[in-house]
């Protein structure tokens, strides 16, 4: 059986000396659909945040990507989230420079070195997120939908094995939002790669069946596989 590429074991949260989880457990295999849902305000961004060392695990244990995190020293949060794979809501793309110079700063930020294999590999992502004719594009030259295809690519550099999204399709109509959700879902399947994602969007789950969990007064809750 494959090991578990995320763990939490009772986890607790604090932000500014309010307990926001308490006692959250649950693990994720690889090519696992897992939906966070809960109220504005409820946790999910907080637990998303500290899967990649944002946020401070108080107690309990986690484990992201082979990691030990709670209790990770500073120095080794750049080398667990090359493991990683981060989508944002808002796109966080580089605005004064390229397609292709927003990925190549990330390949740059994560060792890599020979200039051939930075383009072969951002040629090869671009091609997987039908975007192969963007690379010379600015930001603001592209749509949203197709801004978070970019967003997508850079997060697979690195061939994760886990993706976290946070509201990944917040900012997008119904049918991009389907287009990028098929996307995310299609390519990290094809990659054996886990997706955890907060999302407010129960369409979405419906179309593309994942084990949902619910934060909601502190604690997260299992819902089952929809």
């Amino acid at each position: 059986m494959a090991s578990p590429v995320l763990e939490l074991r009772e986890v607790e949260l604090k932000q500014a000396g309010n307990t926001i989880i308490h006692n959250a457990s649950f693990n994720m295999f690889p090519g696992e659909l897992v939906y966070l849902v809960g109220k504005t305000g409820s946790g999910k961004t907080s637990l998303l945040r500290s899967l990649y060392a944002d946020l401070e695990v108080i107690s309990g244990e986690a484990f992201v990507s082979g990691f030990k995190i709670h209790g990770m020293g500073k120095g080794k949060i750049p080398y667990m989230r090359r493991k990683l794979g981060i989508i944002f809501q808002d796109f966080q793309l580089l605005t004064d420079r390229s397609v292709y110079d927003n990925l190549f700063f990330v390949m740059k930020a994560t060792s890599w070195a020979d200039e051939n294999k930075m383009k072969k590999r951002a040629d090869h992502l671009l091609n997987l997120v039908d975007m192969e004719w963007a690379g010379d594009k600015m930001p603001h030259e592209l749509s949203g939908g197709e801004q978070q295809r970019i967003v997508l690519a850079r997060a697979l550099i690195n061939e994760p094995k886990l993706i976290i999204a946070d509201e990944p399709t917040g900012n997008l109509d119904p049918d991009t939002s389907d287009d990028i959700m098929k996307l995310i879902h299609d390519v990290c399947q094809d990659a054996g790669a886990a997706v955890i994602m907060a999302t407010h969007d129960y369409r979405l789950i419906n179309k593309f069946p994942g084990t949902v969990y619910r934060t909601m007064d502190g604690t997260l809750l299992a819902e089952g596989v929809f």
